[in-house]
């Protein structure tokens, strides 16, 4: 992860950083995909399953995952770049 990533406690946050982490990626359509897909995300079904959340462990634990999902992605285009 990024060194930023121990500092995400809200969904803000966390929607800033994974834009951050785009620009780790290639440049062009692959960066485009998932900037695409994280606004998508962040205005679709997945932010609204969570938006009633209020267990703070939970909330971490979402947070992680995702944290946890955008590592995979940058690590899989690390050496594309």
């Amino acid at each position: 992860p990024l060194p930023e990533a121990e500092l995400v406690r809200s969904s803000l946050q966390l929607y800033r950083y994974l834009l951050r982490c785009c620009r780790h990626l290639p440049p062009g359509a692959v960066q485009e995909h998932y900037r695409h897909a994280i606004r998508q995300v962040s205005i679709g079904q997945s932010f609204k399953v969570h938006a009633d959340e209020d267990d703070p462990e939970r909330i971490q634990q979402i947070i992680k995952r995702a944290i946890e999902d955008a590592d995979w992605v940058m690590n899989k285009y690390k050496n594309q770049k």
